[in-house]
């Protein structure tokens, strides 16, 4: 069957270009980019110049951008790449403080910032969400959808887990319930995660106090209704 005929092919990968100048630390981010769905990495440069050259031959929609560079700051990178009409996005990726960097940062096209040290679960939630944001199309029908779009580059903010509620298994649910397009009950998760039923309800019950997910009954044979529970892509919270 052709693909006009049957299911649209998938999006292309968004191409991510590498630019640390640690060599650890490169490798390190290029296998964290590549464990991602939906993203593959088109190159590592170590230097300001070296990025440069690579991108004018290899084509790249978001920079994963060192700001410490040995022949100069990442943001010069950046104000030299717009000057010439290069549009890819920038993630941050540094262990720079400066709110002044931030705000500059910012007006020259960087959608997130990601401090050193970190962990891989908290790079993939970056390009996720850059994920989803990229890809909002077409025309908003009203304000409430723009707010969406712009809702998905949030970060949600940090908060302390209900006592026996611990970060890992926290974010093993995450993924699942992220995972089930079409919602999840408290036992499936459970059968998934490898948790009890209460357990895993325990947990979903936090994601949806957190504003994070939603529950409702899903009515089927006879008998009292299971409750489903369902990720929110975008919500006040991002």
């Amino acid at each position: 069957m052709s693909p006009a005929q049957g299911n649209p092919a998938p999006p292309a990968p968004i191409r991510v270009l590498v630019v640390e100048d640690d060599p650890v630390a490169a490798d390190a981010h290029r296998m964290y980019v590549e464990r991602v769905p939906g993203f593959t990495v088109v190159g590592t440069a170590r230097t300001r110049g070296e990025a440069q050259r690579l991108l004018e031959r290899t084509p790249a929609d978001l920079l994963l951008l060192d700001l410490y560079l040995p022949d100069g700051h990442g943001l010069q990178l950046v104000r030299g790449l717009r000057a010439v009409g290069h549009t890819a996005d920038v993630i941050a990726v540094t262990s720079a403080r400066d709110l002044a960097v931030v705000r500059e940062g910012v007006s020259l096209g960087v959608v997130q910032y990601v401090l050193k040290p970190f962990t891989f679960a908290t790079l993939r939630d970056r390009l996720l969400r850059y994920a989803e944001f990229r890809a909002s199309v077409g025309e908003a029908s009203g304000q409430d959808e723009v707010d969406r779009a712009l809702a998905a580059l949030r970060a949600p903010q940090p908060a302390e887990l209900p006592k026996g509620l611990t970060p890992a298994t926290l974010q093993a649910v995450t993924d699942t319930l992220r995972a089930a397009e079409e919602g999840i009950s408290a036992a499936s998760t459970a059968e998934v995660v490898g948790i009890s039923r209460i357990t895993a309800r325990r947990y979903l019950e936090h994601l949806v106090d957190a504003g994070r997910a939603a529950r409702a009954p899903q009515y089927g044979q006879v008998g009292r209704p299971e409750l489903v529970y369902r990720w929110l892509t975008a919500h006040p919270a991002d």
